[in-house]
């Protein structure tokens, strides 16, 4: 990797996460009761940080396209249900006040398709943003068509709005766009029109009756065996008690609300020094722990914690990085960690890493 790739990737990973961060903290902040004005602006600081993150994964996701292709992780959806979700995703954003967006969905409810849901979600929502973008007032109206054909199943997605023809019969370049929607539509739409592509499918313009026009993509994916029903959501067990490692104030403000989420309590430190002497007490369920750090980093500090006496020495410790690949990941673990969770953190990544090693720690307490 070059160097000012290195420093693309670098700086693209640190925005993302103080987005993260940002908008973890605007959403604790909404909760809490704020005059109308204030909460104007919360909601505002929070559009913003959206924005800056889908303009970034934009970015960074047409930078690897560009040289090594679309990355894609299929797995089995129903469709239907992708639809539901992309008409709940903008039904909030016309609630903020964007344009009204009504989607349908045309098939068999039952229908699942291997297709990756994140590249299918940025594609729909990309092209519903430019249809968006060109209407003033009224409505965008899309709709998902599932077709099964033999073991393939023929995604027809619909999205009519704009009161004028912009794509016409060709199709607008990014600086096009750009300058009649924006950065972050042009960017969507360019990425929406390479994950088409890259799954051997077309996407054209029609002349709707009247005035505007209709962006139509087709696809193709193989037909799935439907989804068994979603098993009810685990508990992390008994209230637990986690102490957050890391020097990023942001970063702990959003680890301790995601710890609170999931009904644990938690206590902080800013770095491997004071997480040593923390853990001495030995009144943790587990520790979340940074690996970049002054005085002490996150691996030294696990095995100085391994080194400590009975219970404080055997607690759980989670890698929390950005460096998450499996070189790095294989080195936490040799270090005496039990497990990593990458920066910016999930919600859902998270909760699968307090359950499985929280249960193992109350094993290996008892």
């Amino acid at each position: 990797m070059s160097l000012p790739e290195f420093f693309f990737e670098r700086v693209t990973r640190e925005i993302h996460q103080q987005m993260e961060g940002v908008l973890a903290l605007a959403e604790r902040l909404a909760r809490h009761p704020l005059g109308g004005d204030a909460q104007a602006c919360v909601a505002g600081v929070a559009e913003a940080a959206r924005a800056v993150r889908q303009i970034l994964a934009s970015a960074s996701d047409l930078k690897h396209a560009a040289a090594e292709g679309l990355a894609f992780q299929p797995e089995p959806l129903r469709v239907a249900d992708l639809a539901d979700e992309a008409q709940a995703r903008w039904q909030e954003r016309a609630q903020d006040g964007g344009v009204t967006v009504f989607f349908s969905y045309d098939g068999d409810p039952e229908t699942v398709a291997m297709v990756d849901p994140g590249r299918m979600r940025q594609m729909l929502d990309a092209f519903i943003a430019q249809a968006a973008a060109g209407v003033r007032r009224g409505a965008v109206e899309a709709t998902l068509k599932a077709t099964v054909e033999g073991e393939a199943v023929r995604l027809e997605g619909r999205i009519r709005g704009g009161s004028e023809r912009i794509l016409g019969d060709r199709a607008l370049d990014i600086q096009e766009i750009e300058a009649l929607f924006g950065l972050e539509t042009a960017l969507g739409v360019a990425l929406g029109r390479q994950i088409v592509e890259a799954m051997g499918g077309v996407l054209r313009a029609e002349a709707n009756r009247g005035a505007g026009e209709t962006l139509v993509f087709e696809v193709t994916a193989p037909l799935a065996l439907p989804a068994a029903e979603d098993a009810p959501e685990a508990e992390v067990g008994e209230r637990a008690h986690i102490l957050v490692v890391d020097d990023n104030a942001t970063n702990r403000m959003v680890a301790e609300a995601l710890c609170e989420m999931f009904d644990c309590t938690s206590e902080s430190a800013v770095d491997g020094v004071e997480a040593v002497e923390a853990a001495r007490s030995g009144r943790f369920d587990l520790i979340l722990m940074d690996i970049k750090m002054p005085r002490m980093d996150g691996v030294a500090a696990t095995r100085e914690i391994r080194g400590l006496p009975g219970r404080a020495g055997r607690v759980p410790i989670i890698a929390l990085t950005a460096n998450a690949d499996p070189e790095d990941a294989a080195g936490y673990l040799k270090a005496g960690m039990n497990g990593v969770v990458e920066k910016p953190m999930k919600p859902e990544n998270l909760l699968r890493a307090l359950q499985e090693n929280l249960s193992a720690g109350a094993a290996a307490a008892a």
